[in-house]
């Protein structure tokens, strides 16, 4: 791809994001496209279906997720760099949200999206539990898996609750990682998949 063509595509993808957020995923394509600085023939050029935008845009953060993973390893000591990460997961989960309908539409646009997510996010995930376990900062008895899926869980809405919630609820389960086990057997954390 050319690298103007590539320029507006990322254009593309930013614009979404942000109209996305607050206008929902039925937005008006004009509404992206001004936002990006170029027409909406350049838009349905790139992307000719609203599938194909909402995917490139979810996409994108979850290589953003993936990729905070190295920068918070460089800058802060290995618990900390996962706390950090778990709480920019938690913020991407309550992004998604807002894409819910369009992602659990049947569209088989989006079927590749779980693995995908799992292909990028479950390597960066494990070398930070794995750095932070290493080091004593956090339990060892919890994989990837497991905190990957119990984030989810504790994002799903609740009602009269907004995304404050979903962080106080991660934040105590953090704190448990960080504690120790006294008294309990390995038990079978690993085993279900």
């Amino acid at each position: 791809m050319r690298a103007d063509a590539q320029r507006n595509v990322d254009a593309l993808i930013k614009a979404a994001r942000v109209v996305f957020d607050t206008s929902g995923v039925d937005a008006p394509a004009k509404e992206i496209a001004d936002l990006a600085g170029v027409g909406v023939g350049t838009l349905y050029r790139h992307f000719p279906l609203r599938s194909d935008l909402v995917k490139a845009v979810v996409e994108s953060r979850i290589d953003a997720c993936a990729a905070a993973g190295p920068q918070l390893s460089a800058v802060h000591e290995p618990g900390e760099a996962l706390a950090e990460w778990l709480r920019q997961y938690t913020e991407f989960l309550g992004t998604k949200r807002g894409l819910a309908p369009a992602l659990h539409s049947g569209d088989p646009a989006y079927e590749a999206l779980p693995g995908y997510f799992l292909e990028k996010v479950g390597p960066a995930l494990t070398e930070l539990l794995d750095a932070a376990a290493a080091g004593g900062a956090v339990r060892d008895d919890v994989s990837a898996h497991d905190l990957l899926y119990a984030i989810a869980n504790l994002c799903m809405p609740v009602p009269g609750e907004g995304p404050d919630y979903n962080q106080r609820m991660v934040a105590l389960l953090i704190d448990g990682l960080r504690t120790r086990r006294q008294g309990v057997s390995s038990g079978s954390s690993h085993s279900h998949a």
